[in-house]
């Protein structure tokens, strides 16, 4: 469920964006600024980069807006032409400059894994698939899988984001999710899967799940249970997780997590880039918010805790102390 975040560079532009825009600049503070810049040219190029995005027009980011909105797109009818290859109509969508906008402050693109992939969501969109085995799956917005059905297996790759699915029974080709750490194969009927930064998470709906790492480690997740799968440890998660497929409704229904968790659950349903300060990450949040109202659901959660939500742009929402 997680939308690429900004590389610790950029995160830095911003920080000193926000200082020298606070108010007027001191001679220190300028200097310290000026030191900055000068210390790498990966700092001088992620500020340029900052002030054209924020100062011009966001022209390449409207652009990618139009052509690739949550629903049937200019770019998704160009890939699903009946002839030439995805491949072929990804280069072509890249000569034309289409993905130029997408590589944002050196922060790392879903939108060619969406272009690839079998199945895909954008942002904001929520899409339900009939699958070939009569087996139903749905994904969260900004979401893309790859299916592998043949009379041997039935396979999905989630390659981002976040899905569930409700399995047709199939003693013969079990069906399996693989994610970067390793692969759930159902044993029941109805359970999900998001890939996170580090581990994906599994939470079993109905029935029962195998966890098995690529290193061979197992773990068999009962109803109501979930699970972190790292690269080399599966970790049970406390209490009944069943409320995180309430995205299905539209919902993020958040018992106790941190703030940084609850922005990252927003991402994929809000325009461009949300930067939460390190100060505020770490606290505590309860309650329910819109997933379709992404600003809304900021709103609640400043009036709710001591921070402050600015809005620079539609393409960056910075979140700090108050």
């Amino acid at each position: 469920m997680s939308k690429p975040r900004l590389d610790p560079i950029s995160e830095q532009a911003i920080d000193w964006m926000v200082k020298l825009r606070a108010g007027t600049p001191d001679a220190a503070l300028q200097e310290r600024f000026n030191t900055w810049l000068a210390m790498d040219r990966a700092h001088s190029q992620a500020w340029t980069k900052l002030q054209d995005r924020l100062g011009g027009s966001f022209d390449t980011v409207r652009a990618l807006d139009r052509r690739l909105p949550g629903h049937a797109s200019e770019a998704r009818q160009v890939l699903l032409q009946p002839h030439g290859s995805r491949r072929d109509a990804l280069r072509v969508i890249a000569g034309l400059g289409l993905l130029g906008g997408g590589v944002w402050l050196g922060a790392r693109s879903q939108l060619g894994d969406a272009l690839l992939a079998d199945l895909h969501t954008g942002r904001g969109e929520r899409q339900n698939f009939k699958l070939a085995d009569g087996s139903s799956l749905s994904l969260n917005a900004n979401s893309a899988v790859d299916l592998r059905f043949d009379d041997k297996q039935r396979l999905v790759i989630l390659r981002h984001g976040e899905l569930v699915i409700e399995v047709e029974p199939d003693p013969r080709r079990p069906l399996r999710v693989r994610t970067a750490e390793g692969e759930v194969r159902a044993l029941g009927t109805r359970f999900l899967v998001a890939q996170e930064q580090g581990a994906s998470r599994l939470v079993v709906l109905q029935h029962s799940v195998e966890a098995r790492l690529f290193d061979g480690t197992v773990q068999v997740v009962q109803e109501g249970q979930s699970v972190l799968m790292h690269a080399r440890q599966i970790a049970l998660v406390s209490g009944d997780q069943r409320q995180r497929a309430d995205w299905l409704s539209g919902r993020l229904n958040v018992l106790d997590e941190s703030l940084e968790q609850v922005v990252d659950a927003l991402r994929p349903y809000s325009r461009g880039f949300v930067r939460v300060a390190p100060e505020v990450r770490g606290l505590r949040v309860q309650g329910m918010f819109p997933l379709d109202d992404p600003d809304r659901a900021f709103s609640a959660l400043a009036e709710t805790l001591p921070i402050r939500v600015d809005r620079y742009s539609p393409w960056l929402t910075l979140i700090g102390s108050k």
